[in-house]
């Protein structure tokens, strides 16, 4: 067969501006079917890739600990090695966590039957210690460290990682039985292709996949209502509303790639979801550059579309919005502290306002502000936006809105969860530019809610904030978002948020 390099072939821009009949499209409600079942995937589900994570962390600490514990019952610290002995340990434990990485000893597979790798984590951990037996015998040092510690430590160690992994087979087993560690995918398209394409992934072994459903635009002439025993839950609209509700992480579309104009139809409705997206290559007679694909299994998919921050990328940004929050609040307690007793001298009313708001995948959020309006005027589902002079706004508001100060408790907000420090600002549930609301302005709106919203954002400090009076500026504001989810970096955080106080001096669309 030919190989042909797919590079850009299904790229974000090819979606976002094919024409046709595959425009996007608002979702649908779901058929008591598809409502059904959606509600039996509320829960979250443990990604493989943080639970393997996890382990690695584990593995490095105990062997470490085992060290060091075995250091001070059988040495002490009173010799001149008392560091030493430390660097030795976290060193190998390190070179140990690497090779086991190298040889394969972390996959699902294969902590599911840790009996089947005992070989390789005892070639591993004695390699270990030989390489730290050879680098004692070249430096001359290996008379001054005791032979009893590298023993019971060689012992210990052992032991220890082979009760963590019968640990761990035992609780894979278990979440794999109620579905706490699986991914959740749909097909896209009906019929043969679909069926094919089924059977293939039940046929892997040790298989995460737990297929949900089917959705397909087709009618049941020329999609079978049940494929390879599995439902059609809907068409593509209807697939949109199903992914949010049920925490679906994957969707494979089992069409040929040859048909293009469908493929980018689909395409075109689904890339605002926060799921990876995958085209099914295990029929297609064309054939790629192995690097092109992706497996499940032995099964090969295309890789169109990947979710973003996501696995340790959004334990990152978490970590990152825990620190920089609790810095915000305390540096900024005195101006919230000011601003709170201003808004309550100012005008009679709470001194917080709550607002709801799009968040990550569409959901309603609660989003806190100072007021800046007069109680009995204010406007929570903002239908109206605040223009210049409007005489709805405090006195106070006029001040805390110009520079704001009026998004200070947001920083709560990122606190606790529902907002990001860094990300696309939140619009109200009800806002809208000339009567129309903004997903009926901008094509591919909700893409924006593939990650969670955030208290300043590429966009801000690019000059797109304040009143969105114009298409045009929601249709700017929307296209700096979707790079920044493009994009996005811890380094692309960090400049966003230290530019923000920079580009707040820029009052002009503040009011």
């Amino acid at each position: 067969m030919n190989e042909i390099d797919p590079t850009n072939r299904f790229s974000l821009n090819a979606v976002r501006s094919h024409e046709g009949e595959g425009a996007a499209s608002p979702s649908k409600p779901l058929n008591s079917l598809a409502e059904q079942v959606a509600s039996q995937y509320r829960r979250d589900t443990m990604s493989p890739v943080m639970v393997t994570g996890t382990l690695r962390l584990v593995e490095f600490a105990l062997l470490v600990l085992s060290g060091l514990v075995l250091h001070g019952w059988l040495i002490g610290y009173n010799t001149h090695l008392v560091w030493y002995y430390p660097a030795i340990a976290v060193a190998a434990s390190l070179l140990t966590v690497i090779l086991l990485e190298f040889t394969d000893c972390y996959q699902i597979t294969s902590l599911r039957s840790p009996l089947s790798n005992a070989g390789k984590i005892l070639l591993v951990w004695s390699g270990t210690f030989a390489v730290l037996a050879i680098a004692g015998f070249l430096f001359k040092v290996s008379s001054d460290f005791s032979r009893l510690w590298f023993g019971a430590w060689y012992a210990t160690g052992l032991t220890l990682m082979f009760g963590l992994r019968f640990i761990m087979a035992m609780q894979i087993r278990r979440w794999a039985r109620n579905g706490r560690m699986e991914r959740r995918a749909v097909i896209v398209g009906g019929g043969k292709n679909a069926e094919a394409l089924i059977r293939s992934i039940e046929a892997q072994p040790y298989n995460d996949i737990r297929i949900c459903g089917i959705f397909d635009d087709r009618d049941d002439s020329r999609s079978p209502p049940v494929v390879a025993g599995y439902p059609k839950l809907g068409n593509v609209a209807e697939l949109i509303e199903f992914a949010r509700i049920a925490r679906i992480d994957m969707l494979i579309v089992s069409l040929p790639i040859t048909a293009e104009t469908r493929v980018l139809s689909l395409l075109k409705k689904l890339w605002v979801l926060p799921v990876d997206i995958r085209l099914s290559a295990h029929s297609n007679q064309l054939r790629f550059r192995p690097r092109s694909y992706s497996y499940i299994g032995a099964v090969p998919m295309l890789d169109i579309f990947d979710r973003p921050i996501n696995d340790w990328d959004s334990v990152a940004k978490r970590a990152f919005d825990i620190v920089f929050s609790l810095l915000g609040i305390i540096v900024l307690s005195p101006i919230m502290l000011a601003t709170a007793i201003a808004i309550k001298l100012d005008s009679k009313g709470p001194v917080l306002f709550k607002q709801k708001r799009h968040g990550f995948n569409n959901e309603v959020i609660e989003v806190y502000k100072f007021r800046s309006m007069y109680a009995d005027r204010s406007d929570p589902s903002a239908k109206q936006a605040v223009t210049k002079g409007d005489p709805r706004v405090t006195r106070v508001g006029r001040v805390i809105r110009k520079t704001s100060i009026d998004e200070l408790p947001q920083f709560f907000n990122a606190l606790f969860g529902s907002l990001s420090l860094v990300g696309p600002r939140p619009h109200a549930v009800a806002a809208q530019t000339h009567n129309l609301l903004y997903n009926e302005v901008v094509d591919g709106y909700f893409a924006r809610h593939r990650v969670k919203p955030g208290v300043t954002g590429w966009a801000q400090i690019n000059g797109w904030r304040g009143e969105m009076d114009t298409d045009e500026k929601i249709k700017m504001r929307t296209e700096y978002d979707l790079y920044y989810i493009e994009n996005w970096s811890l380094w692309f955080d960090l400049k966003i948020l230290f530019l923000t106080p920079v580009r707040l001096l820029n009052t002009e669309n503040a009011y």
